[in-house]
């Protein structure tokens, strides 16, 4: 199927690794010119050059998310897509009284107020372009709350709340907002050296591979979504097949969320 997305302009925010980096490279597939917003720069990111522009950025600085936005439109002339990806977990065991005023500003900051600086400072270009998308990375964890990752699971509401709210405003100006809710990918977030699995593993004296088996056997599926396939789900949305969907979240997790 083609997307009609070649020649368009995008910016992918937490474009490194995992989800990020698969939804940068299905995009460049496309004919799509990213800039691809990260803290490090990785190789994968480097060897998409030049259809992708690796930008080292702090998404959790107040004027990071800007400084993206604006390398996009000064390197392409414009902005198509904006995917807002950047995103990270922290499980803690201790209770609510264990989460200190740190912890709730740097979740939020990164879960939450890096998407709505980027989206305020893309919107104006988005509006110009006409025809345009957003597509935020929220969590299944937005309506199915975990009290051992509360700051992620509140920031991720807050995140689908932003974005349904938004697609209000700007859908008569041709701007799309969508929501993408993952569970468990199989990413660095939940199977990294610092993931989810091992942190639960370490706090819990189990092995992370048994942390994940567990994890993934709640789904209906029994395994961990792939992260190409959480970019597929975010291309399709980016992209004028879904032309009259806004303001709309889509769960892809095998079956994990069992109400309706």
């Amino acid at each position: 199927m083609d997307l009609h997305l070649s020649g368009k302009v995008a910016v992918v925010t937490g474009a490194s690794k995992g989800i990020g980096l698969a939804v940068t490279q299905a995009l460049a597939a496309e004919g799509v010119n990213v800039v691809a917003a990260a803290r490090g720069i990785t190789g994968p990111l480097t060897d998409l050059a030049p259809r992708v522009h690796p930008v080292s950025v702090d998404l959790t600085t107040a004027d990071g998310p800007a400084s993206a936005v604006e390398e996009a439109v000064s390197r392409f002339g414009g902005l198509d897509l904006l995917v807002n990806n950047v995103g990270a977990v922290h499980p803690r065991l201790g209770g609510l009284r264990s989460v200190t005023d740190d912890d709730w500003i740097r979740g939020l900051t990164i879960n939450f107020l890096a998407a709505v600086r980027t989206t305020r400072a893309a919107l104006p270009h988005l509006v110009e372009r006409g025809n345009a998308s957003i597509v935020a990375v929220s969590s299944v964890n937005a309506f199915l709350p975990d009290p051992t990752i509360i700051d992620y699971c509140a920031a991720k509401a807050a995140l689908t709340n932003f974005c349904k709210s938004l697609s209000k405003e700007v859908g008569p100006r041709g701007v799309r907002v969508n929501t993408v809710s993952p569970g468990p990918v199989s990413t660095p977030l939940w199977l990294g050296d610092d993931g989810v699995a091992s942190t639960l593993a370490e706090a819990t004296g189990g092995e992370p591979e048994d942390i994940a088996r567990i994890a993934a056997a709640q789904s209906a599926t029994g395994r961990f979504s792939l992260p190409q396939e959480v970019a597929d789900l975010v291309l399709l949305l980016a992209s004028d097949r879904t032309a009259n969907v806004t303001g709309s979240d889509f769960v892809i997790d095998g079956g994990l969320v069992q109400t309706l």
